[in-house]
């Protein structure tokens, strides 16, 4: 295909790409879903916090949106430098993301998983840099993850300094 051709819109890709990123929402549920009424609801939060129904469905809705966002992304593959660092930043996002759900639920460990937010929120704004540059919508898609996560890590700091 040359510059500048629209690439052509692959269901099969996007599915895979879905899968992926909603697989690790599954996965990392696991560890979650368990500890809300048992060991969440006795942790003092701060008034902001949101109610646990909200959570689920955002994190779907965004999940999907990076799913698209990846698809975008891997829809303009070159094999260059620049993907391949695309792809590790992804990677790496997606490790951290499963990860915080495994350090905060799985281990009650509400310190340590302020510190993967923190690493997580930089991942973000890597592959909002990395994916700008195969496709701009994809960087975009991106954003709604990126106030969450903000949110999300602020959340966590409280959480951390209403227990410790």
């Amino acid at each position: 295909m040359q510059a500048g051709q629209p690439h052509k819109f692959k269901w099969l890709h996007l599915i895979i790409s879905i899968l992926i990123t909603e697989g690790i929402a599954v996965t990392a549920s696991i560890f979650t879903i368990s500890q809300i009424p048992v060991w969440y609801v006795t942790l003092n939060k701060p008034s902001f916090n949101p109610p646990n129904w909200l959570f689920g469905p955002v994190w779907t809705i965004l999940y999907i949106l990076i799913a698209i966002a990846a698809y975008l992304v891997w829809q303009r593959r070159n094999g260059s430098e620049l993907y391949k660092k695309a792809r590790a930043a992804y990677i790496i996002q997606l490790i951290l993301n499963f990860s915080w759900s495994a350090v905060f639920f799985g281990m009650h460990e509400v310190l340590g998983a302020l510190v993967v937010i923190g690493l997580l929120w930089l991942s973000i704004i890597a592959i909002m840099y990395y994916f700008s540059k195969f496709n701009r919508v994809a960087a975009w898609l991106l954003v709604p993850y990126l106030l969450w996560v903000s949110f999300a890590g602020v959340l966590n700091l409280y959480i951390y300094l209403l227990n410790r």
